[in-house]
């Protein structure tokens, strides 16, 4: 009986595991040059860890268990928990300010969909003890540095940034309660996967008043941080939340990347825990889910016992990253393809020993090189390494004398003959 793989998850194969690895060594290369530190933790914490974050609810939407002790345990659905929590744990010894990223492998309990699967790696960089909004242009930074390491430009993506901080002011001083704070964000998060007159309807339960409904609506299609003024007269708390916002696009040009920033106030995040600035990465033409989001979470710590920092960071999944790279032809069959340094061809079976010898010669050497297992003819063998992309062959025989190597060049198709002891001298 043939038993398929678990759906919503993926086998990576030789091609689709290099294709892996170079998303993910891309994510880790912008991490290590904007100067973040690596960090990972356990594949599964106990679930409480995850409900005193996001509320019971959320054993739902994730994979849980029982240990033989009978403690309830969850399969990690993300990994900013165990941050707070690794944290929490060595806070007084942790040099600030904080600058972590992690890769982790990550499954929820979702129904599977385009760019969404129940297994999946996330890219997650955060900032720990900065309680001012340069920590977020850091991680915008670090994002758009990969998104543009990989050839996407900002014809392609876009960074929708607004601030929950900002958000609830205004809304408080549009007479909302504090109360009613969650369930209007819940809604609004919802408003682009819904028909607008669903949307409306769902708004009006939450906000019966129309003239309410209408400065929130206003505020939602807001162009840019200075119309806000002209929707709400804010308030001191407010207005310093503006500024805020006003900072972090200063900072962003400045960086280089307000090109790929545009301020959204319709970006609010589903997840309660966002207390300031708050972004989405999508694709310009908007038909994906989004590649990124995340924001600043300065109670976190706190919730898990820890001392009052602040914090901010984002996540970005590689389904919907990988969908769009595709589209825009950045990621090629040439990124599935098997690389080595060089590969040792035979001409006769009397050289086969000498084959094994050299290939790990410059394997012991710090590079990579293949022969053949079976004994054939030197075109069958250079068929072998070209379809290994191999970048040298090394042919042992052929009317070669003895001390001496010819090495043919594959993509320029030359070929010299060195003596051996030079060969293994120059690797």
């Amino acid at each position: 009986m043939k038993i398929p793989p678990v759906k919503g998850t993926r086998d990576f194969y030789p091609p689709q595991m290099n294709r892996r690895n170079w998303i993910i060594d891309g994510w880790k290369s912008a991490s290590l040059r904007n100067g973040f530190e690596e960090y990972d933790g356990p594949i599964f914490e106990h679930l409480q860890m995850y409900q005193i974050k996001s509320g019971d609810e959320i054993a739902e939407q994730l994979f849980s268990l029982k240990d033989r002790g009978g403690r309830d345990l969850a399969i990690r659905p993300e990994i900013t928990p165990t941050l707070a929590r690794m944290v929490n744990q060595q806070i007084n010894t942790l040099a600030r300010p904080i600058k972590w990223f992690s890769v982790p492998r990550l499954c929820r309990a979702e129904r599977p969909q385009k760019g969404r699967l129940r297994e999946f790696f996330q890219w997650n960089v955060d900032v720990i003890g900065v309680d001012d909004v340069l920590a977020d242009a850091e991680v915008i930074f670090c994002a758009v540095d990969y998104l543009r390491q990989v050839g996407l430009t900002p014809d392609d993506i876009v960074v929708k940034i607004s601030s929950r901080k900002m958000l609830a002011e205004l809304l408080i001083e549009l007479g909302l309660e504090e109360s009613q704070l969650e369930p209007v964000y819940a809604v609004l998060d919802k408003r682009a996967k819904l028909p607008e007159d669903v949307f409306e309807k769902l708004l009006a339960e939450q906000v019966s008043d129309g003239d309410r409904r209408e400065k929130i609506l206003s505020l939602m299609e807001a162009e840019s941080v200075e119309k806000i003024s002209e929707i709400v007269e804010p308030d001191r708390k407010a207005a310093e939340a503006i500024e805020e916002m006003s900072r972090l696009f200063e900072i962003l040009d400045r960086m280089q990347i307000g090109q790929f920033c545009k301020f959204d106030t319709s970006i609010v995040r589903g997840l309660a825990y966002y207390t300031g600035i708050v972004y989405e990465i999508h694709d310009k033409a908007g038909r994906l889910r989004a590649i990124a989001g995340g924001g600043r979470y300065d109670n976190l710590l706190k919730q898990f016992g820890g001392p009052d920092v602040s914090a901010t960071g984002f996540g970005m999944g590689d389904s919907v990253l990988e969908i769009l790279l595709e589209e825009k032809g950045l990621i090629g069959k040439e990124v599935e393809q098997r690389s080595i340094d060089y590969f040792i061809a035979f001409a006769d079976s009397k050289y086969r020993d000498k084959a094994i010898e050299t290939a790990s010669k410059i394997r012991l050497a710090g590079m990579s090189a293949n022969f053949s297992y079976k004994t054939a003819g030197l075109g069958k063998q250079f068929k072998e390494a070209a379809a290994q992309n191999a970048r040298k062959v090394v042919i042992i025989g052929q009317e070669i004398e003895a001390g001496q190597l010819a090495v043919k060049d594959m993509a320029a198709g030359q070929q010299q003959t060195v003596t051996a002891e030079e060969f293994f001298r120059k690797l």
